[in-house]
């Protein structure tokens, strides 16, 4: 069975500006209709990336393949696609309905098409009875589901999203990231989206690029991130709150990997994996650390936790957990939510046994409701 075909294929692009920042060498192939999150800091290139694909930047070398067609040097108008803006970018004088088929009339479309295509619009992003509104009548998620009906309405199997969301508050962010992930799978269309928030990529991609310096640090699905971070700095930057990174230097030798030169390792564990006992004199295996903050989010409570030699751990415990700061605690783990990283280049090691005991802890914590065995 011959392999499909890429719908986006990005092969060895660099473009690199004055100061520095951009891309280099980046090959990406983009499955149709998949949406695809490019991740990262600002800096990292991500946007670079999706202004390439859309020919608002031009390569410096390389080339961009869209549905089997060489775009590289093809300008934006051309390459059959649609882009939503961090910004809204819509027209203060003209209704809602004027806004979005705006680009259908300046090509010239037919009117009866027109008007079927803004019917749909509309009524795919709950816009019906507002088409005669202006912009500055409607909220922020409203005018944001406005700039979505008018790349719709363009019919284009690709569509670009650079940072649509970051103008939404916390709530309105929830709900429109649900309405672009379904009207994604609903039309079936490639989606692009960038964005430097770690929830949005999770919650939404089919794919995820994480970005880094210019560079792709991880190609892959949310979970494949999540459980199996190719990098400490993907560890890190993936996960709320992140993942621990301490140096194996500052941990007891029996949780060492047998042969290994803590120097040049450094150990990483989630905060949901790790396992607080108020009993660390008892447990000359696990690692001394201290408290020193909490807090209570409902379902669950973050412990901050120092620990001499690093910057320190958050646990993510069920429920509500008491304790006070300055409490010494032992923490510790099960052996399989350990991940190892080399402590020079960062690069995940290959899975290695550690001593661990042969049972489990207890946490002994003092909860509103008892812990169960772990």
């Amino acid at each position: 069975m011959t392999a499909q075909t890429p719908f986006i294929q990005i092969k060895s692009v660099s473009r690199v500006f004055n100061g520095g920042n951009g891309v280099r060498d980046l090959s990406i192939d983009i499955p149709r209709g998949s949406f695809v999150v490019l991740l990262g800091p600002s800096g990292c290139g991500k946007s670079t990336t999706l202004r390439l694909i859309a020919g608002l930047e031009t390569a410096d070398q390389g080339s961009i393949a869209i549905d089997g067609k060489d775009v590289t040097n093809t300008p934006p108008s051309k390459r059959g696609l649609s882009m939503v803006f961090q910004s809204y970018a819509l027209f203060p004088h003209l209704s809602i309905a004027e806004n979005i088929i705006f680009g259908l009339k300046v090509r010239k479309t037919q009117k009866a098409e027109i008007a079927s295509r803004l019917t749909e619009a509309l009524s795919v992003t709950g816009l019906e009875g507002y088409e005669d509104r202006k912009p500055a009548e409607l909220s922020g998620g409203q005018r944001q589901r406005v700039a979505l009906a008018r790349a719709i309405v363009a019919g284009h199997p690709l569509c670009l999203m650079d940072e649509p969301l970051s103008n939404l508050d916390a709530k309105l962010r929830h709900s429109v990231r649900k309405d672009i992930r379904d009207l994604q799978q609903r039309l079936g269309i490639t989606v692009v989206y960038v964005t430097h928030d770690q929830t949005e990529a999770m919650s939404m991609a089919d794919i995820v690029i994480l970005m880094k310096d210019g560079r792709i640090e991880q190609f892959g699905n949310p979970a494949d991130l999540y459980l199996t971070p190719a990098t400490s700095f993907a560890a890190s930057f993936v996960g709320s709150p992140p993942m621990a990174l301490l140096p194996a230097s500052a941990l007891p030798k029996s949780v060492i990997p047998a042969g290994v030169d803590p120097a040049t390792l450094t150990f990483g564990i989630r905060p949901e994996d790790l396992i607080l006992s108020t009993s660390p004199k008892t447990e000359a295996w696990g690692i001394p650390a201290k408290v020193t903050g909490s807090e209570f989010l409902g379902a669950e409570t973050f412990v901050f936790v120092a620990i001499p030699g690093t910057e320190g751990a958050t646990a993510r415990l069920p429920g509500r957990v008491h304790i006070s700061p300055g409490t010494e605690v032992s923490l510790s783990w099960a052996g399989a939510a350990a991940h190892w990283f080399d402590g020079e280049d960062g690069h995940r090691l290959a899975p290695t046994t550690a001593a661990h005991p042969a049972q489990e802890p207890h946490a002994t914590i003092v909860t509103d409701t008892a812990i169960p065995s772990l």
